[in-house]
Parts: C-alpha cells; structure tokens; sequence
C-alpha cells in the first residue's frame, strides 16, 4: 500500500506553493487507496513557531484535504536523531566542525546543490566536540555504502551521487539534525513508501538514498513535481511575503475551488508551473 506524508515546517505560513505541493501528495495517495499522512517538521530552533500548526491545519482543512492518523512533530522524535548520530559516529563517519558559515563561504572552492561546498577545513583536525555541528565524511560513506540506485516516478532511475554536496552537515548547532538526516529518519520511521516534494529537492534524494544505505532503512519510491513560481522564475518563498493561504481563507475565497483549480492547472495571475526535472504534477 502506498504511504505519502506533506511535512511543513512552522516557521512561516503555508503560501500556494505549500498547497500545490500538499495536493500533489495527498491526490496520488488517495488515487492509489493509500494513506496521506501529515508530519510538522518542528525543530528550526527559534523560527519553529508553535502558534503557526493550527493554521497550517486550518489551511489543509480548507483546501478539503484530509490525513490519516495523528499529526506526527518531529520534536517527539529527537532522540531517534540522536541515536542515529551516535551510530555514524561509532562507524566514523561523521566528524564535528567549528566553522561558521562566513568561514565556509569564503574558503568554499566550488559550489553544489546546497550552496558553497564545505572544503573539508576540520575533517583532519583536533576540534572541541562541544557545540560543534557534525558533518559525514562523504568520500569514506560512499566507498563504505558502495554503488546505490533509486526512482523518481517522473524522471525515471538513478544512479545515486551525493558527492556533490560535500560533507554536509548531520547533526547542527542550532537544532538535533539536520534537513538531511531527520527527514530520512521520519520517512522511514512513518513507512512512507512514496516521497513526494519539489523538483529543487531532487539533488537532496541522493545524499538520502546514502543515508538509508548507512542505517540500514527501507528504500521508497520518489516524486519530485514541478513548482510553483513567479514571473520572474524564481519560486514562492515565505521569506519574500508570497501571499498567505491563510489571508486567503480569511478573506472568504473558497479553498476547495482553489485547490481544484490548482488540480487542473489554472493558477492565479503571474504565477506558473515549473516542472523542473520531469513532467507536471
């Protein structure tokens, strides 16, 4: 049976790039007589904010979504985090790391998916584990993980390559773990068969592929659908103010004809889909 999850952080309010992606999850669940499944990522430290999961399940509710099972947060999880640190830690793969992100900005030779690549300045030195951020030795996971595959539904199979990224981090200073870690964790540990998100996530499936390989976790089914953006190109961002679902709602706009709109591809004015690496949803 195909399990799917939408798993929104509440660190802002859920903008029409949130809804599409929610949609795409849930109506490939329930087109498959599966179960939808709704996690809130809640361990950004300071920019979690708990007052924002009401409106987020105000906001689902009013597109006519609806989930299976009880809301699952990450923060009931962290010791799960943890002990799968420890056990990278035990096969020494990961090493702590003192460097501010200024100081890996400017001594980043290249650049990857995640942004400059971390040139590896700690990985062979003595540093204070205290207050440190971990990061996974890729060369030695991926010569210990050895060759890996996995499939995306639109783009088809793939070799996995998470050399790119470089050694990114695992565990963080400021929360338990990283993106990287907790949402293969989650993923496994809710048996998600099938992970839906953005296509500008495709690159992090391969850093999560290694991950399972390393924790011995199950091996879902990826669906990376296009995105939402604006005239520009560029894609809706609760940092740039995209507008609220929840000023929409508040407004009286009737959230079952947004989403149905949103199902067929007639989206509001300046805004189109993207479908990045395959083909819409």
């Amino acid at each position: 049976m195909i399990r799917a999850r939408f798993a929104p952080s509440p660190n802002g309010l859920l903008h029409l790039g949130h809804a599409y992606a929610a949609l795409v999850a849930h109506d490939l669940a329930r087109a498959r007589e599966g179960e939808f499944l709704l996690r809130i990522e809640d361990i950004d430290g300071s920019r979690s904010r708990a007052e924002l999961v009401p409106e987020i399940l105000a906001d689902l509710e009013w597109l006519g979504l609806t989930w299976d099972g009880p809301v699952v947060f990450q923060s009931a999880r962290l010791a799960s985090y943890a002990a799968a640190g420890e056990r990278l830690k035990a096969m020494g793969l990961l090493y702590p790391c003192q460097c501010t992100r200024a100081e890996v900005l400017a001594a980043a030779e290249t650049a990857g998916p995640d942004g400059p690549v971390y040139p590896g300045t700690c990985r062979d030195r003595e540093v204070d584990p205290a207050g440190a951020a971990w990061r996974i030795d890729m060369a030695r996971a991926i010569e210990l993980a050895g060759p890996l595959a996995w499939t995306d539904e639109l783009a088809g199979p793939q070799r996995a390559d998470p050399a790119p990224f470089g050694d990114v981090v695992l565990l963080r200073k400021e929360a338990p773990a990283s993106y990287h870690l907790a949402a293969t964790l989650d993923d496994a540990a809710d048996g998600i068969t099938l992970v839906t998100r953005g296509a500008d996530l495709f690159g992090a499936s391969h850093v999560h592929r290694l991950l399972q390989a390393l924790l011995d976790l199950p091996v879902p089914r990826w669906h990376h659908h296009g995105l939402l953006v604006e005239a520009d190109g560029r894609k809706l961002a609760k940092r740039r103010g995209s507008p609220a679902l929840a000023q929409l709602r508040r407004a009286g706009e009737d959230g079952r004809a947004l989403a149905a709109a949103l199902r067929t591809a007639r989206f509001p004015a300046g805004l189109s889909l993207d479908p990045g690496l395959g083909s819409a949803p």
